[in-house]
């Protein structure tokens, strides 16, 4: 095992000089959280190149949605990932609903991007705390999930769950949130921009954690264009996508918000526009509840069976892009479903960001992208018909055959 191992290291990631050696990173390793396994070449403490392997989460879950009804389908996607389960939910139900031509109440509209803009207030300081962790700073990773409790709660409150949800459903939404709910969660959300802004002291203008962020991990506008990254990685290299703007669903049409963009591209960058995100969440959840008290009607409208055709829909996920696409066969079990999630994109770029940085780099480049390997997690094997023979591929050389080695 270790001899193939080494063998398939010097293919893939370049022989070896006197000076060079193989670091490897995971599968399972304290700085991750989950499997994941990068190989590093370095010479010294620089990282000349890298290669990573996926597929220890591996659960074919599209498979198994080919097997279950749609509204099955909805719990077996919401364990997709357990950070962003309501926005992958989301998605689902509303290409179900764009197959079946379903046109859901305002209230549910609203009820959706209130509670997808709490995941991702959720998510984000999720990430900020690991990131601040792996630099060092123990005290203010729990001062910052310690605040982040605060949205927990509020799902706790609407749903009865901190993170399972179970709100969404093909035609609308399974909870309503009431007037006095909505005043109790008021006063929850407004506590949270308080402690955003000292959080964002804490951590934008403490000099360590600039020195270590500042100029490090640097993908670039023309690279972030090539690989297609997407969500916090893409606004921090300067482009301007957003999924909620670029193709407005549930509410987002009518709802003001900004787009937060950085052109530095580095790690500081990645820090700063999701600060600037916790601030335009923590206004979008405002104003929806402000229109919740104003709206009445309907949380969901029946749903009996979906008629044959298929349907592509889009969210953004708090890592960025979420995309599904569904075949529906007349029958009220789906022909096919395809999931692209946005770390599956944002993932390769981690690749390419590591080398000429440091060892000791390395945790926050790899952090800094919001890795999700469980959802990102694909078995892949190449079949060459001409000769009958099945082999492993990893992502590098699968995106190397696929670009034509352009990247």
């Amino acid at each position: 095992m270790g001899e193939n191992n080494s063998k398939e290291t010097s293919l893939k990631i370049g022989g070896l000089n006197s000076s060079q050696f193989i670091v490897p990173i995971g599968p399972f390793h304290p700085a991750l959280l989950e499997g994941e396994f990068f190989k590093l070449k370095v010479d010294g403490e620089k990282i000349i190149s890298a290669d990573i392997k996926l597929g220890y989460n591996y659960r074919g879950i599209m498979k198994l949605a080919e097997e279950r009804d749609y509204w099955k389908n909805i719990y077996l996607f919401e364990r997709i990932c357990g950070i962003c389960n309501f926005t992958h939910t989301l998605a689902y139900v509303m290409t179900v609903e764009m197959i079946g031509g379903i046109d859901i109440p305002d209230r549910a509209r609203y009820i959706r991007t209130f509670l997808a803009e709490l995941e991702r207030i959720h998510s984000h300081m999720l990430w900020a705390g690991i990131a601040v962790e792996l630099l060092g700073f123990k005290t203010l990773f729990m001062y910052i999930w310690r605040e982040r409790e605060h949205a927990l709660d509020i799902f706790e409150m609407i749903t009865g769950n901190r993170r399972h949800s179970a709100m969404n459903t093909i035609g609308g939404v399974r909870r309503d949130i009431s007037i006095d709910l909505i005043n109790r969660i008021e006063g929850k959300i407004k506590v949270l921009g308080k402690k955003v802004k000292e959080i964002e002291k804490m951590i934008l203008e403490d000099p360590i954690l600039k020195s270590r962020t500042k100029g490090i991990g640097v993908l670039g506008k023309d690279n972030a264009k090539k690989l297609g990254v997407v969500g916090p990685v893409a606004r921090a290299n300067g482009l301007k996508v957003d999924i909620r703007k670029m193709d407005p669903y549930a509410a987002y049409k009518d709802v003001p918000f900004d787009i937060i963009t950085r052109d530095d591209g580095d790690v500081y960058s990645l820090i700063e526009v999701r600060i600037g995100e916790l601030y335009e969440s923590i206004g979008i959840c405002l104003y929806c509840l402000d229109v919740l008290k104003r709206i009445g009607g309907p949380i969901k409208v029946d749903v009996s069976e979906l008629p044959p055709g298929e349907a592509i829909g889009r969210t953004e996920a708090p890592r960025g892009e979420l995309f599904y696409y569904i075949l529906s066969n007349g029958t009220n079990i789906p022909e096919r479903v395809r999931i692209r999630t946005p770390s599956y994109m944002n993932d390769y770029a981690i690749l390419h960001i590591l080398p000429g940085y440091t060892l000791a780099d390395a945790p926050i480049i790899i952090a800094s992208v919001d890795p999700c390997m469980t959802c990102t997690d694909r078995c892949i094997y190449v079949e060459d018909v001409r000769i009958g023979i099945v082999k492993k591929t990893t992502l590098m050389d699968l995106s190397r055959e696929v670009c034509g080695g352009s990247i």
